[in-house]
């Protein structure tokens, strides 16, 4: 017998909520991702992620031989008319669900991703779904949320994050979901952070490669989420050459994710170098 596949299901509170109101027997994805909806088997696991609050909710077995369109309301704000049959195999409350950092040891997406810097790196494996996800992922997710059902543990939720609502941005691949980083670092870092009294390390080379590009003749960007941050009593967003645009030379999901890299040097319009 073939082993389970595991896929990254991506849910907002509301569409959660919407889902488990109409009978947790049908997942739905985007018409773009129809490709990847095709290759879940049934007996594959859907891991059930809440964006926004960054937590994991709950895991469905699939039920259905093959994936099939409906389109049919489930969902108020999109459709997601690439379907499959589904039986929950666990379900939690948003309060007693999984914070993903909670996994940041063993979960292979926190691998080159600095929590303690609130890089927003790893966010990357959480911006489009069905999204296969290896054996050992998989399963350390699983083992997590069944571990909260059996011992779970009330965290509170900020009443603000269970209103996030992530728009579709379009990319060459279709659409796919881009962290807000306007309001915040990674989904589940407070909109505002504090600055801690003695700089991180982090923040340290980030104003040290920002210098070193500006007195080389280069302009320079910081990460959207990073420009109120400061070294030496000295604010990013103050330095000189330091731009308050990138040049949009890609799709949008590629420029918001540009806007999120640490350190970039510019030449005019041309990348130099991005830390």
């Amino acid at each position: 017998m073939p082993e389970r596949s595991y896929w990254l299901d991506l849910f907002t509170p509301k569409t959660w909520q919407e889902f488990q109101e109409a009978g947790s027997s049908v997942s739905g994805f985007r018409e773009s991702r129809l490709s990847a909806v095709q290759k879940i088997q049934k007996g594959d696991y859907l891991l059930c992620y809440l964006t926004g609050v960054s937590r994991w909710v709950g895991i469905l077995e699939v039920t259905s031989s093959k994936a099939f369109e409906d389109h049919s309301p489930i969902w108020k704000d999109e459709n997601f008319p690439c379907r499959v049959k589904v039986k929950p195999v666990v379900q939690l409350e948003i309060e007693t669900a999984v914070p993903v950092k909670d996994l940041k040891e063993v979960l292979s997406a926190f691998k080159n991703s600095k929590a303690e810097s609130y890089s927003p790196a790893w966010t990357g494996r959480f911006r489009g779904s069905p999204t296969k996800w290896s054996q050992a992922d998989g399963e350390a997710v699983v083992a997590a949320v069944l571990s909260a059902q059996k011992n779970p543990i009330k965290r509170p939720v900020d009443p603000n994050k269970l209103k996030y609502r992530p728009k579709g941005v379009e990319a060459r691949i279709g659409l796919v979901t881009v962290p807000d980083s306007d309001s915040q670092s990674a989904p589940d870092e407070p909109q505002t952070i504090e600055q801690p009294k003695e700089a991180t390390a982090h923040t340290e080379v980030q104003a040290l490669l920002l210098q070193l590009g500006g007195e080389m003749g280069f302009d320079i960007w910081v990460a959207k989420n990073d420009r109120n941050k400061s070294f030496n009593g000295l604010k990013f967003s103050d330095l000189p050459r330091m731009k308050n645009a990138l040049p949009l030379q890609f799709d949008d999901a590629t420029n918001r994710t540009i806007e999120l890299i640490d350190v970039l040097w510019l030449k005019g319009n041309a990348f130099v170098a991005a830390f």
